[in-house]
């Protein structure tokens, strides 16, 4: 009996043998137990990380997968006696060959792996990337998608976002606010200057605290120029940039303060 039962798990074709095949479909078996058990456990500690985005995760259960299906394959051939050191030479050239013809993909990948760590801008936040400037809509592991104000979508590569350098205008609660306001050489300087005031007082948005900055910088061929700071919440920018120039033009007709423009005097001898 024991004798039978050798001779048909001896019997083959070549050098597969029907007990080779089966030996090898129970070391296949067992890799996909394994495989299951260390997904599970991969799987578990990503979902369980505070730290990493989970398209961050997603990809990293993707690349575990298919590296231990990698090691399966190679596993089961070695013991059906493939040689196993060509099927690596196969692998590495089918590899270098799919790296070359996807190098820009590959490029944006490993870039958007790269901001998804690093986070110089997250969604929500409004940002100047190669002079492109909009909220971030998403993150991916191949585009950045911004909304731009007029609402247009860009979609930038990851290359290009990394590359380039990201102004961030939403990372910090507060934002301050320049202006360069001129008044004629005929308006007396502190008219000029509580007119300024009353402006930024009337807007509650504008925060005291840093105080807000007016002062004379500059005499230009037919104005004088006054520079104006004021800080905000981040999310206010733009509503106070353009009350302040409304208002402004208000407050200097109550304070009978003219508006400086372009001119030029001719004196006759």
């Amino acid at each position: 009996m024991l004798e039978t039962i050798q001779n048909i798990l001896g019997f083959g074709v070549g050098d597969f043998t029907i007990g080779g095949i089966l030996n090898a479909i129970i070391i296949l078996v067992v890799c996909i137990l394994v495989m299951r058990i260390l997904n599970s456990v991969v799987g578990k500690m990503l979902d369980r990380s505070k730290h990493l985005d989970k398209t961050i995760c997603g990809f990293i259960k993707t690349a575990a997968k298919i590296l231990l299906w990698i090691l399966t394959v190679i596993i089961v051939c070695d013991s059906l006696g493939i040689s196993t050191t060509s099927l690596v030479a196969l692998l590495s050239v089918v590899t270098l060959a799919l790296s070359l013809s996807v190098q820009n993909i590959m490029s944006n990948l490993f870039s958007g792996i790269t901001l998804l760590i690093t986070k110089p801008f997250g969604v929500g936040d409004y940002v100047d990337i190669s002079g492109k400037s909009g909220t971030v809509k998403s993150v991916g592991l191949f585009y950045t998608v911004l909304d731009t104000v007029d609402n247009t979508v860009v979609s930038i590569p990851n290359a290009d976002a990394t590359a380039a350098s990201v102004l961030n205008y939403s990372r910090e609660p507060k934002r301050r606010v320049d202006f360069k306001f001129t008044a004629s050489y005929d308006s007396e300087t502190e008219d000029v200057k509580a007119a300024i005031m009353e402006a930024i007082n009337s807007d509650e948005r504008i925060l005291r605290d840093p105080e807000p900055f007016v002062r004379l910088s500059g005499y230009n061929a037919s104005d004088i120029e006054y520079t104006v700071r004021v800080w905000v919440e981040s999310a206010n920018y733009w509503d106070v940039n353009f009350n302040m120039y409304e208002k402004v033009r208000e407050t200097f007709k109550s304070h009978g303060v003219q508006m400086a423009y372009n001119q030029l005097d001719v004196h006759m001898k």
